[in-house]
């Protein structure tokens, strides 16, 4: 059994829960915030059998796919060093897509 830790763009979040789900697939949700724009992510906790694990990460890579977004650089949510050259324009990024880690799982139960 592997642990499946799925951080993904909030957007994206209950199109994917309601497709694990309905895919057979537990989902603990939780709400997070990280990343270079600081902007809240939800990440995904799901126990996977080892021969549904391919199935799983299928389902995640094919939600989370990562886009462009244009951004204000003025919002206050970035660290002025990195952006000082770019002060006050909009600036074109990479959002969403998913960060996957999958981890063994020694012990599993159920109550």
């Amino acid at each position: 059994m592997k642990l499946v830790i799925a951080i993904v763009q909030d957007e994206d979040a209950s199109k994917l829960i309601t497709t694990l789900m309905g895919e057979g697939y537990g989902v603990t949700k939780l709400a997070t915030t990280g990343g270079f724009l600081r902007a809240g992510n939800t990440t995904l906790l799901t126990g996977v059998e080892d021969e549904k694990l391919d199935h799983c990460l299928e389902i995640i890579e094919h939600i989370g796919k990562s886009r462009k977004q244009i951004i204000n650089s003025n919002v206050g949510s970035f660290d002025g060093a990195l952006l000082s050259a770019a002060a006050h324009a909009n600036i074109e990024v990479t959002v969403g897509g998913a960060t996957v880690f999958v981890l063994d799982v020694d012990r599993f139960q159920k109550y």
